[in-house]
C-alpha cells in the first residue's frame, strides 16, 4: 500500500547517506587544514544528515519496507574550500527541493506521516543551505583573510598548550 513512499523515504536514504560520506570528506579536509569553525560545521552538518537516515530508516520499517543502504552519489574530491561551499550550498537546495516534493507525492498517496517526516527534513536542509550560503558571503566579503583567521585561532590555541582556552 506504501510502495511509493518506501521508494522514496530510500531514494532520501540515499541522498542523506551520500551527504554523510561528503560531508566528511569536508571535515577532514578542512580540518587538515587548520580550519576549525568549517570542520565543524561539516561535521555538525554530516552528524544531523546520519539522524535524517535513521528517522528515514524508522519510517520505512514501519511501513514494512526494507532500507536500502546505498549512495546516492560518489564523493566528489574537493579541497578548496570555496568549491566545498559551493557544491554543500547545491546539495542542500536539491535536496530541499524534493524532499518537497515527495512530502506532496505522499501526501497524494495518503501518507500524512511519510509527507511531515519530509516536510520537516525541508527544514534541516533549509537551515543548512543557509550556514553554507552565509559561509561562501564570508568567503566573498573577507576573501582569504576569513579562512587565515582560522587558521590563526588554531595556531592561538595550540601555542597556549593543553588546558587552556
Amino acid at each position: 500500500m506504501h510502495e511509493k513512499s518506501i521508494e522514496l523515504l530510500n531514494k532520501a536514504v540515499a541522498d542523506e547517506l551520500s551527504a554523510v560520506h561528503q560531508y566528511m570528506y569536508f571535515h577532514f579536509h578542512c580540518d587538515d587544514q587548520g580550519y576549525d569553525l568549517l570542520a565543524g560545521l561539516f561535521k555538525r552538518t554530516a552528524i544531523e544528515e546520519m539522524l535524517h537516515v535513521e528517522r528515514l530508516a524508522e519510517r520505512i520499517l514501519f511501513l514494512k519496507g526494507e532500507v536500502e543502504m546505498k549512495v546516492a552519489s560518489d564523493v566528489k574530491k574537493i579541497q578548496e574550500v570555496k568549491d566545498m561551499l559551493e557544491l554543500s550550498v547545491k546539495m542542500e537546495t536539491e535536496s530541499a527541493r524534493d524532499y518537497n516534493l515527495w512530502a506532496n507525492e505522499c501526501a497524494s498517496n495518503a501518507d500524512s506521516v511519510s509527507k511531515k517526516l519530509f516536510e520537516d527534513l525541508v527544514i534541516d536542509e533549509e537551515r543548512h543551505f543557509d550556514q553554507y550560503d552565509t559561509e561562501l558571503e564570508n568567503m566573498a566579503k573577507f576573501g582569504d583573510s576569513y579562512l587565515a583567521l582560522q587558521s590563526i585561532e588554531r595556531s592561538k590555541n595550540l601555542a597556549a598548550g593543553p588546558g587552556t582556552v
